[in-house]
């Protein structure tokens, strides 16, 4: 739907040309996007975040080689965008990095800054506020209750009714429509994205992540996604995956799979368990103890399918010696053997 609307639909009524490049952006080399900006003097660029923490491990020259005054900014969506990874491209290319969330089911952004509307300075790390028509609210999964304030962490939802173009039901099956989006939430009757998030003090959002994607160390939920940012924050990851495997003590544990940005000297294993304990360090300090993985393996690539998105489902497949699945999507299957051989 992001696709859809973004490569054919909008440009097309605003009358303009569309450029498609598939593929991973280091393809000949981590300079690809910027040629193709310079040599058709590209305005508009869209992307998802896992594509640019692709290009973080590669040499920053790159960012600086080619003529990019026709671009008028950098659009990222399908996925959290992460402050690091935002910060790092708008630094890098010096422009606008815009955000937005939605989904598939609702047709068009819940949370962004329409600067065509209202001007609002954007935040690295939050797609924006909610937009005319969303009656967003951040409710505690376990018994609907409404978090007000900063810095609460909650199931982000919203109250109906949804505005025009958003998802009306099922196929044939309006009970399934009503009992999975809007009976999920105890003791509220409101439409569950299955997103946590939180806000700051000025009304910002900042998605942490799917509510599916929660892990549960000794009687403490972590979302993954939160787990991953923190890490990424260490200055020599590139980028990381962090998935939730069975344990027998304390239920699950999180283990995280990282790319380091200057990898030379990782080959010396003492090298590996120094970066290691700085990155469990750092998680410490920005989350507790109990967010800390239980291992950080370093890889020179992370498992992921032709458009760029992580396989965790894969990784956290192979972590617990189960069979990973159709794989028939994957970019390079060495990515994922160099998991096996980490867990070796």
């Amino acid at each position: 739907m992001v696709g859809h609307s973004y490569i054919v639909y909008g440009p097309l009524l605003a009358g303009m040309a569309t450029i498609i490049y598939e593929g991973l952006p280091i393809r000949p080399d981590a300079g690809i996007w910027w040629r193709l900006v310079e040599k058709y003097q590209v305005t508009a660029m869209f992307s998802a975040p896992t594509a640019v923490r692709v290009l973080k491990k590669q040499d920053p020259a790159f960012l600086k080689q080619y003529d990019l005054s026709s671009l008028r900014a950098l659009y990222l969506a399908g996925e959290p965008l992460d402050e690091p990874t935002a910060r790092w491209i708008a630094d890098g290319i010096g422009k606008p990095i815009i955000d937005n969330y939605w989904q598939t089911e609702t047709g068009w952004p819940i949370l962004a800054i329409a600067n065509g509307v209202e001007p609002a300075p954007s935040k690295f790390g939050s797609p924006g506020v909610p937009m005319p028509g969303y009656r967003v609210k951040l409710l505690d999964e376990s018994n609907g209750e409404e978090l007000d304030g900063a810095g609460r962490k909650g199931v982000l939802a919203i109250e109906g009714p949804l505005p025009p173009g958003c998802m009306q039901t099922v196929w044939r099956d309006d009970e399934r429509f009503v009992n999975t989006y809007w009976r999920s939430v105890p003791g509220r009757e409101v439409y569950n994205t299955f997103d946590w998030g939180i806000r700051d003090e000025d009304g910002y959002c900042f998605i942490l992540g799917r509510t599916d994607d929660v892990i549960n160390v000794a009687g403490h939920r972590l979302g993954t996604r939160e787990i991953e940012e923190s890490i990424a924050s260490h200055p020599n990851v590139a980028e990381v995956a962090v998935v939730g495997v069975a344990d027998a003590l304390k239920g699950q544990v999180a283990m995280a799979f990282a790319v380091a940005r200057d990898a030379s000297g990782l080959e010396d294993p003492s090298a590996r368990l120094r970066l290691e304990g700085e990155v469990m360090q750092t998680v410490d300090r920005q989350l507790g103890a109990v967010a800390r993985p239980a291992r950080v393996f370093f890889v020179t690539l992370l498992p992921k399918t032709r458009s760029g998105k992580l396989l965790r489902r894969a990784i956290q497949a192979v972590c617990e010696r189960r069979d990973p699945g159709d794989l028939t999507t994957m970019d390079d299957p060495s990515a994922l053997q160099q998991v096996r051989d980490q867990l070796a």
